[in-house]
């Protein structure tokens, strides 16, 4: 498959930011590495290739960005509030810089985001928060509550990067609708250790009317290979 490397510096971070896109052409895919992952994590895995078929038949183009986890959440030599500004700042590059090109160069009006485990996190919640800008959003074994990474500490940044907290409280029309037209998947499995965050997060968006697929699959844990699995059957949602 066609495999380009981009390198650029980023005003909303003020450092260079690597990615890795797969494809020549087809629905744009961001997908987030996980905790603390890289741009090639994704690749180094084998999650891209299990996609493979769709990428090389013109049906998706996979975006790896770089993660910043460890300058954001997990910065613990930094004030919790800081640590939600630095993920603030990596969103704004994920929506302009990121996002911006893949739109550029597919021609298409909006994306679907991906991740695994933490990588879901960024996934559920750039697409929640921008649900203009996002067609599809898949997770697999997402990891959705950032309390852990701000230690007691809470104000308005924090509230609105943590879904559990703002997705109940949501009436906006505009958001509603807009999430409403999204294809939703949270794909997880009975031995996932995060199993019962996707369960809360699916009966939040059943309160809300909000059209999904928690697909929990037996015999099934958090881990790579498991997340090969799924990848490729999500994706030809699309």
């Amino acid at each position: 498959m066609k495999e380009i490397y981009h390198k650029w510096y980023t005003q909303y971070l003020s450092r260079d930011i690597e990615m890795l896109v797969f494809g020549h052409e087809g629905y744009p895919i961001i997908l987030f590495p996980t905790s603390k992952g890289k741009y090639h994590e994704n690749k180094d895995f084998g999650l891209v290739e299990s996609a493979g078929h769709l990428i090389d038949q013109g049906k998706i183009k996979i975006y790896c960005p770089d993660g910043i986890d460890a300058n954001s959440w997990y910065n613990y030599d930094i004030h919790p509030a800081d640590r939600v500004k630095t993920h603030l700042a990596y969103e704004r590059m994920i929506l302009n810089d990121v996002i911006g090109f893949a739109k550029f160069e597919t021609g298409s009006e909006k994306v679907g985001v991906a991740g695994c485990s933490f990588g879901g996190y960024h996934a559920a919640n750039i697409a929640f928060r921008n649900p203009d800008k996002i067609g599809y959003m898949f997770s697999m074994g997402g990891a959705f509550d950032i309390k852990q990474f701000i230690m007691g500490h809470y104000d308005d940044d924090c509230y609105f990067n943590n879904p559990f907290d703002y997705l109940p409280n949501l009436n906006d029309e505009w958001y509603l609708d807009n999430i409403k037209s999204m294809g939703i998947v949270l794909g997880t499995g009975e031995w996932d250790m995060c199993l019962q965050e996707n369960e809360r997060l699916s009966d939040i968006l059943n309160s809300k009317g909000i059209e999904h697929w928690l697909d929990i699959r037996r015999w099934t844990g958090h881990d790579w290979r498991w997340w090969r699995e799924m990848f490729p059957i999500y994706l030809s949602k699309i």
